[in-house]
């Protein structure tokens, strides 16, 4: 836990001092913009097991390095040449702020998504061959033609993933008393969080699936191929306890403020055809409106939809709210299909967490407070009671700052129908128990905004620690090498020199025996020479 804790104090400006630390970049390519995001980490911690520990740069006041231009790289369509030089701003920006000698080995990617994705293919790859031929000229960042692609939804989603999961320290697999949450029989693995994300046009859930399933029909077996992603997150994809099987939709449609304009097209022409059939004249005059039941009562607004115009007004009805929007989620008599009749994978609602995002976050803190721990009944009770609130009396407490300085006009026309459809999707189209208790919605994770950027880096880099690793083992292979074979010659050198000293002294001793016998041998040869001459010298010649 102290480690996780230690996240949120790790808001301070980045050290590039530090010849330690490695740097990589990420361009996120959308279709309203493209942003750049600066990440950095120290040397692998030399566990096989974790990733690596990255983090997004912090300038000199702490702030995160990260910058945006306008509009997205899809404008480029039509002038593919000019690519590089639309990405040049952002590249720049980066390069002023890694350190000049950390540009070579600097990986950057280049990561497209929903406006590339709209292109046709001939288009995206004339841009990102632009991309992979001009910026390798001025920008001496580590990038090949690899490194610059259109990833797909399902990508996006995996990534996202991977972010929030990482931030939380559900990858860490060291402490193995979590070994009874893990969602799979691997030793000392944690129970990864599932992510619901509702944006302004679409929504998108993610979450952990045991790789043992329920019993599917082919059909629905095929279903889940595709939207199943298996992916290995160690940095050897010999070592399985690091895959992880993730369910991954995108809902284009389902997001907040396209659901509502879905919702006005529907009211608007149920009530023009009623109003044919019927002879009636709702709606088509501001004293006569359309009595809404998803807005505040008393608030009025129009809906025009190709120079047809309907007047609404608030009834503030937020049980009926739900009810009509039912139709909006598209579900199918099957009991494993959500929204739109798209299969989805079981959850194991006893067994599971899930974070809310963006609209998750913002119906139930900007106005009702009660963001954190989500509790159905809470949060229904709180919705109700908002929408049947006259609209001058909220508008009264939005002046007096009774909301959250987020909350604006739009938040308060529009809370009222957003957090019906929250609850329809969450409840209705996913099958959430109303009383589940293990969603928290949230804005930021240890104070910080977790980045589907953040999980892309994550992926690409997760086989650097097995370099790194191999590297130090080498290294540390051959410095052992070298002291215990400098210790060996050592030693052999000191037992040569003992038995040449001994063989000196043997070969000594023995010359010293053979000169002994020698000499005693000789001693009676003598004095036989003596007894032998002594006479004969005695002996007189007689002439």
């Amino acid at each position: 836990m102290a480690r996780y804790l230690a996240r949120v104090g790790d808001l301070e400006a980045t050290n590039t001092e530090d010849p330690n630390l490695n740097y990589g970049l990420v361009v996120d390519c959308g279709s309203s913009g493209s942003r750049i995001f600066v990440y950095f980490w120290p040397r692998h911690n030399g566990n096989p097991h974790d990733l690596l520990d990255i983090k997004q740069m912090r300038d000199r006041n702490s702030q995160p390095v990260v910058k945006k231009i306008k509009p997205g790289i899809s404008a480029m369509a039509d002038t593919p040449e000019h690519a590089s030089d639309y990405l040049r701003p952002l590249l720049s920006f980066a390069a002023a702020h890694v350190p000049v000698k950390k540009h070579k080995e600097t990986p950057l990617y280049i990561l497209c998504t929903a406006g590339m994705r709209l292109l046709p293919e001939r288009q995206q790859l004339a841009i990102l061959a632009d991309l992979v031929k001009d910026l390798p000229l001025e920008f001496d960042f580590l990038f090949s033609q690899s490194q610059a692609e259109v990833i797909s939804g399902k990508q996006e989603g995996v990534y996202a993933w991977i972010g929030i999961n990482f931030v939380l320290g559900r990858f860490d697999h060291e402490d193995e008393s979590d070994a009874d949450t893990s969602l799979d029989s691997a030793v000392g693995r944690r129970r990864t969080v599932g992510i619901l994300d509702m944006g302004g046009a679409s929504l998108q859930i993610a979450y952990e699936v045991p790789t043992s399933t329920s019993v599917l029909s082919p059909k629905q077996e095929e279903e889940a191929k595709i939207l199943l992603a298996e992916f290995n997150l160690g940095c050897d994809v010999q070592h399985t306890e690091h895959v992880y099987r993730v369910y991954v939709t995108t809902f284009l449609g389902f997001g907040g403020n396209f659901a509502r304009q879905r919702y006005e097209e529907l009211v608007l022409n149920e009530t023009l055809n009623k109003n044919r059939l019927l002879g009636q004249k709702t709606g088509l005059s501001p004293d006569n409106p359309f009595l809404d039941p998803c807005l505040p009562v008393g608030l009025t607004d129009v809906v025009e939809r190709n120079s047809q115009v309907l007047h609404v007004r608030g009834k503030g009805d937020w049980a009926t709210c739900r009810t009509v929007l039912s139709p909006l989620l598209a579900r199918s008599n099957t009991s494993q299909a959500s929204l739109n009749g798209i299969y989805q994978s079981p959850i194991d609602f006893n067994n599971s967490e899930f974070y809310g995002f963006s609209e998750f976050f913002y119906c139930t803190e900007d106005v009702l407070r009660i963001g954190g721990r989500y509790h159905g009944p809470t949060f229904a009770k709180a919705a109700q009671d908002y929408c049947g609130m006259a609209w001058s009396v909220l508008a009264q407490r939005f002046k007096n700052g009774l909301f959250s300085s987020h909350a604006d006009e739009h938040r308060l026309k529009y809370q009222c129908f957003k957090s019906a459809w929250m609850y329809q999707v969450l409840h209705e189209g996913f099958h959430f128990p109303y009383d589940y208790p293990n969603l928290q919605t949230a804005q930021l994770v240890y104070d910080r905004e977790v980045q589907w950027t953040l999980g892309a880096i994550l992926y690409k880099t997760r086989f650097l620690p097995l370099r790194d690793l191999r590297q130090g083992g080498v290294r540390q292979a051959h410095g052992s090498w070298f002291r215990l074979s400098f210790v060996y010659n050592h030693y052999l050198f000191f037992a040569c020199t003992l038995v040449v000293l001994l063989a000196i002294v043997l070969y000594l001793l023995r010359i010293h025996r053979i000169h002994r016998r020698q000499t005693r041998a000789s001693a009676p040869l003598d004095l036989l020479w003596i007894e032998q001459v002594v006479p004969m010298m005695g002996v007189q010649v007689e002439p």
